[in-house]
């Protein structure tokens, strides 16, 4: 698993993976509509595997403020829980203050790039510079390679195949994250994730 070489600086002897999922904007209908970001789930693991910290958020979108009912119905998430929520830049700050990327060495993990991409596009809409970011793998991507598979693995398939299973509420950051972090604990040894 290859991870940018510059993500290890030399003051920070720490390092901590952060396990993260994202949900978004979504409608029934394919009508095309410029998707964003409406919760943010994330779990701090440190190189003894141990989980350390969570952050949940969920945030308000700016294109589409309505909610539809197929998003709720399929996140859980409703209008209210996004009503009183900050907008995507106050979030991506406080998501990065609880990162804390310049005191601590972090690798951004995800179950697919689609995460990453999310950011990306919500940073680009908001005008906020996310450099952060950069030091990102797609687990999903790593563990499908390593299992063998020529087709990309589903989270929960990942798990049934690690002896594990689905914990919560499916498609709700936080509980995504959870589920994630559990795994990472078993498969980044036999994967030496923590060698790279």
């Amino acid at each position: 698993m290859a991870f940018p070489s510059n993500v290890y600086l030399a003051n920070m002897e720490e390092r901590h993976f952060i396990i993260y999922d994202l949900e978004a904007t979504c409608w029934r209908s394919r009508a095309p509509k410029q998707v964003e970001v409406i919760e943010i789930g994330a779990v701090k693991v440190d190189e003894s595997l141990q989980i350390i910290d969570e952050f949940c958020a969920f945030v308000k979108p700016k294109l589409h403020p309505k909610i539809s009912p197929f998003c709720t119905e399929l996140t859980s998430i409703t209008q209210r829980d996004v009503d009183g929520a900050p907008p995507f830049d106050e979030a991506a700050e406080a998501f990065e203050d609880w990162i804390a990327p310049q005191e601590v060495r972090t690798v951004l993990m995800s179950w697919g790039e689609f995460d990453k991409r999310q950011l990306l596009s919500d940073g680009r809409l908001h005008q906020v510079d996310m450099p952060w970011l950069r030091y990102h793998a797609c687990l999903q991507h790593h563990y499908s390679k390593w299992k063998g598979s020529k087709n990309q693995i589903g989270l929960k398939s990942a798990m049934e195949l690690e002896g594990l299973y689905y914990s919560g509420t499916q498609h709700r950051a936080i509980e995504d994250a959870r589920n994630m972090a559990r795994l990472f604990q078993v498969i980044a040894k036999p994967m030496n994730l923590l060698q790279q």
